[in-house]
């Protein structure tokens, strides 16, 4: 039997990376638990100290409930090494789909995801390769791959 899970990404500005992975992964901010007006309200009221909350939202759903549930953690260190997990945003549609569609689909993302804050840092494919994605950086720097 599997488990539930989600997903944590120990970052410096929850509230910057939460709003853009909530538009990158077209999820939801997530609702604080009842009761409270805020996620930082609700850490409040179990003891978290106020150095360790964060600028605004921190957790993010998908609305369809399908996807894991991601929480932007504050930590006191800044990212200095490639991530050893990354996420894989699928646009292309898959290997059923042409390479010419896939490879638009994964650039008008791409340029979707730039404007979003994401910085592009390659390409991966190339002639005789069935394989098109664009290697990126979210705001604060973490590697991503669209395909």
């Amino acid at each position: 039997m599997s488990v539930s899970y989600q997903l944590v990404i120990d970052c410096a500005s929850p509230g910057l990376l939460a709003r853009f992975w909530a538009e990158a992964l077209r999820y939801v901010i997530a609702p604080p638990p009842a009761g409270h007006d805020s996620w930082d309200d609700f850490y409040r009221s179990v003891g978290v100290p106020e150095e360790e909350l964060g600028d605004g939202p921190d957790r993010i759903e998908d609305p369809h409930g399908e996807g894991p549930a991601i929480w932007f953690q504050v930590v006191p260190e800044r990212k200095t090494i490639k991530n050893r997990i990354h996420l894989d945003v699928n646009v292309g549609g898959g290997r059923a789909v042409p390479l010419a569609t896939r490879r638009d689909r994964v650039e008008a993302e791409a340029s979707r995801l730039v404007a979003l804050g994401a910085t592009r840092l390659r390409t991966v494919g190339g002639e005789g390769l069935d394989h098109h994605a664009v290697a990126m950086s979210d705001p604060e720097g973490n590697e991503f791959d669209v395909f």
